[in-house]
């Protein structure tokens, strides 16, 4: 059995998938433990929820990769704790996961996107900062806008709360009427956090079907704080529907 956990980055992940995978919304802390304790032999982690909610904990990545689950990340949340998590095992995968390892993005709100919620599609209410970014290096290298108004962008948006980087606010911040700059940006967007996403998609489908050895150059140490608080969680009743 193997997992994907994803929500507005890749909406449409269900039926891109198909029955290769079973896909769950965003991960919270302890939807990885349960998974591992329902079987799962591969897990891929893209989108995870935080603030009002406790978000996936290291803990439970390492108690994936203990048990000989492989566990992928990429994109959203699973480029933060891919990068992370790394020494011990786990794959990160794409351009945001990339940037996270050379030091090129560190803020963890990079990758933060204000959403409706799953029942409207997760429609974006906001532009994730690596969005943007790889908007601008693909128009500065086809040069369709210049370095100096890239970065003027970059700095505007980057100045801005993430639930407050939508494109009037960007816009506005960089000194952009709403002309032809601003409708270049939009039509050329690039999706990065979805491109990453459907790569790790494709490289958990191609996954095999049974856990791998447990690491040899390390141990889980089960400390009093993971037995209390999850390592007994009752099986998930979340059905995937994303």
């Amino acid at each position: 059995m193997k997992i994907l956990f994803v929500g507005p980055t890749v909406p449409d992940a269900a039926r891109i998938a198909g029955d290769a995978l079973a896909v769950r919304p965003p991960a919270t802390q302890g939807d990885l433990v349960r998974v591992v304790n329902e079987g799962a032999t591969a897990i891929g982690l893209i989108d995870g929820n935080f603030e009002y909610v406790a978000p996936v904990w290291h803990k439970e990545i390492l108690f994936a990769l203990s048990q000989g689950v492989a566990v992928l990340g990429a994109a959203s949340m699973g480029a933060l704790r891919a990068a992370e998590c790394a020494p011990f095992g786990m794959v990160g995968i794409g351009a945001v996961f990339r940037q996270y390892i050379d030091g090129e993005t560190v803020d963890d709100s990079d990758v933060a996107l204000l959403h409706a919620p799953r029942e409207l599609g997760y429609a974006p209410l906001t532009v994730p900062l690596v969005n943007l970014r790889a908007t601008l290096r693909h128009l500065t290298e086809q040069n369709l806008l210049s370095h100096s108004d890239a970065a003027r962008t970059a700095d505007a948006a980057a100045s801005l709360f993430y639930k407050e980087r939508s494109w009037a606010a960007i816009f506005a911040r960089a000194g952009f009427a709403s002309g032809t700059d601003a409708v270049m940006l939009r039509a050329n967007y690039v999706d990065q956090k979805r491109i990453d996403a459907l790569e790790l998609l494709e490289a958990l489908q191609r996954m095999p079907a049974e856990r791998r050895a447990a690491p040899r150059d390390w141990n889980f140490n089960a400390t009093s704080l993971w037995t209390t608080r999850l390592s007994r969680l009752p099986p998930s009743t979340e059905i995937a529907d994303v």
